[in-house]
């Protein structure tokens, strides 16, 4: 009898072998470009194959367009991310602008706290953002988000704890 990380795994060639095709074409049609829909597609299979537990799924094309949907925000957001980081490098004096292989691998580092970040309860997020790059004070920010100052310090606190996740999963610390 097969485990289920088998059962899954077969399961998923099937949906591959079935939808594949249907899941390129869905996300040629919201990006304009056959060659990031492939990509794109790859990208939800292979975050399927990369769930702990096996998907139980009951309507292929609708589980695969939900999926796909995120996967199409995140390439988006990154997208947005990655405008910003080269328009703030446009703005560098030429002599301290990094090299094409340290701006690759800042564009990753960001693109990855901004993940770390996004998965932050938005109150939490924003009282962390104001804290760390406006260098507003807790009684600020307390007043901003009409919270109490020991609720800003636990937000804080909250946002804190997994940026030194993240940090440990870069081996940074």
């Amino acid at each position: 009898m097969p485990s289920p990380a088998q059962a899954s795994a077969s399961d998923l060639t099937l949906l591959y072998r079935q939808q594949h095709q249907w899941l390129k074409n869905w996300l040629r049609l919201r990006l304009n470009c056959s060659d990031s829909a492939a990509d794109l597609a790859q990208d939800t299979f292979v975050r399927l194959l990369a769930k702990p537990e096996p998907v139980q799924i009951q309507a292929p094309r609708s589980f695969l367009a939900k999926v796909a949907q995120s996967v199409l925000s995140n390439h988006y957001r990154r997208q947005k991310l990655e405008r910003a980081y080269l328009e703030a490098l446009q703005q560098l004096p030429a002599h301290v602008v990094p090299d094409l292989e340290t701006q690759a691998i800042l564009l990753e580092t960001l693109t990855q706290l901004d993940a770390v970040l996004e998965r932050l309860e938005p109150a939490v997020r924003q009282a962390f953002l104001w804290s760390q790059l406006d260098g507003l004070g807790h009684e600020q920010i307390a007043e901003r988000l009409q919270i109490s100052v020991t609720t800003v310090k636990r937000y804080i606190v909250k946002a804190g704890a997994q940026c030194i996740l993240f940090d440990d999963s870069l081996g940074l610390s």
